[in-house]
């Protein structure tokens, strides 16, 4: 009987710890908000105060604490860790403030991350300035990339548009508004479609025009057509749709200076407002222009070609400029994109303020993308596995840089999601020339046909 109890004992003790690795694998949010939730939050109360001091994040302590400590307990005056807020355990991880000591900067904590991941056995931990003295410490019990979720609440508006997840555990939202113009760049299958499909279906319900030029033959943008205000499929149609968007652009700019009262003769480049002055009843719609195998613009075979080239540059450089006061913003697509693609090429790159890279063929193509704005972001987007389709590295002209994930989203999906709301598509009359043809839907195709019944027998 003995024997038996103590083989139940080790028995119960071995399925317990094969059912937690399990669960770490196959389900590791519900294995942190059972065992990992508890075992980190117990290794930071036990080990803050060593853990700080061996980072170096510790200081000497004032001159009246030093006195105070002396006179009360007699004992050693030891270091002083930054002070520490209230641990609050969210759904991925933990947040914790802390009130930076003199002397002390956000740099400082940023810097030892690292060591503070493994002192307290969190997958990661990521730094937040708060405000002057105060940081936010975001540890992440896991691996939040690997299995896409996203938050639940996230702020969401117009030309806000949330689209992937950040390692952080953060919704990274697209926004027009604060980066008018992006490059997305990726090789095949590694997930660019996945996030230009994002980001056309979360537009399509907002009140703003889709134009599209898709290089090849359509077969991204068009299941969209539904929604689309424009679509260009090859570059002898982009090359007649990109003078229309100049030209919507530059009436634009004259309604401001009418609205205004700006002088009809005004270069457009030394008007600083924008359409977001105008009364909302006068107010253009705004439009979202997406390029895709934006490389296929550049590629010429003849004179004719190259002269073709130039112009539709030329277009795409002058949206580019100007085209954020107007309404007017671009979503620039393409495996590659740098100085060998031809004249132009680099002048229209720096005008894209953010930059998207998912895993690419070579590194070059990530510095393309990142070099100028974020070196050390590089390697990141060169280290990406091939069998996380979706992983990306975003970055803007601040320098900053994270790793972001796009969640699956079918082209079914999206392409229903484009069909219910195209009655919201706005009317914008010199895209009509270019606007996609839908066929209409079968009433047997949809389900709804109704055997007819006669009137009188």
């Amino acid at each position: 009987m003995t024997d038996l109890t103590t083989f139940a004992e080790l028995g119960g003790s071995l399925a317990a710890i094969g059912g937690a690795a399990y669960a770490r694998h196959a389900h590791p949010a519900a294995y942190w908000s059972t065992v990992g939730l508890p075992l980190s939050v117990a290794r930071l109360l036990a080990s803050y105060s060593s853990t700080m001091d061996a980072c170096g994040l510790t200081v000497e302590p004032s001159r009246w604490r030093a006195l105070a400590v002396r006179a009360t307990t007699r004992r050693e005056v030891r270091p002083v860790p930054p002070r520490r807020g209230m641990i609050r355990p969210t759904s991925t991880g933990l947040r914790v403030r802390l009130r930076l000591a003199p002397g002390q900067e956000p740099a400082d904590v940023a810097a030892s991350v690292e060591r503070l991941r493994h002192a307290w056995g969190v997958h990661a931990v990521h730094v937040r300035d708060i405000k002057p003295g105060v940081v936010e410490l975001r540890l992440i019990g896991f691996d939040v990339l690997r299995t896409v979720r996203r938050p639940r609440r996230v702020e969401s508006g117009l030309l806000r548009v949330p689209v992937a997840l950040r390692e952080d555990a953060t919704a990274f939202v697209r926004d027009y508004r604060a980066v008018p113009h992006e490059l997305v760049l990726g090789a095949t299958l590694s997930g660019k479609s996945m996030y230009l499909r994002h980001l056309v279906a979360g537009l399509a319900a907002q009140s703003v025009a889709l134009v599209g030029i898709d290089c090849k033959r359509g077969v991204e943008l068009a299941p969209f057509a539904s929604r689309l205000s424009a679509l260009a499929t090859d570059p002898d149609e982009a090359a007649e749709l990109l003078p229309l968007l100049v030209k919507e652009m530059e009436d634009r700019y004259d309604l401001i200076k009418s609205r205004q009262g700006i002088a009809p003769n005004t270069p457009d480049e030394e008007i600083t407002s924008d359409i977001w002055g105008l009364p909302e009843s006068e107010r253009p719609a705004p439009i979202v222009l997406f390029v895709d195998e934006v490389a296929e613009l550049f590629l010429v075979a003849t004179r004719k070609d190259e002269e073709r080239r130039d112009e539709m540059v030329t277009h795409l450089i002058r949206l580019a400029q100007l085209g954020r006061a107007a309404g007017m913003y671009l979503e620039v697509c393409g495996q590659r994109f740098g100085a060998e693609l031809g004249k132009g090429a680099t002048m229209l790159r720096a005008q894209l303020t953010g930059r998207v890279c998912h895993r690419v063929n070579d590194e070059a193509s990530a510095k393309m993308a990142l070099g100028d704005i974020a070196p050390e972001a590089v390697y990141a987007a060169c280290s990406i596995a091939p069998e996380l389709p979706g992983l990306a590295v975003v970055g803007d002209t601040s320098g900053g840089w994270s790793r972001i994930r796009t969640p699956y989203l079918s082209l079914a999906s999206a392409a229903a999601l484009c069909r219910e709301s195209a009655h919201l598509a706005p009317d914008v009359p010199a895209l009509a020339p270019f606007k996609p043809y839908v066929p209409p839907v079968s009433v047997a195709a949809s389900g709804t046909a109704v055997a007819p019944r006669p009137v009188a027998e």
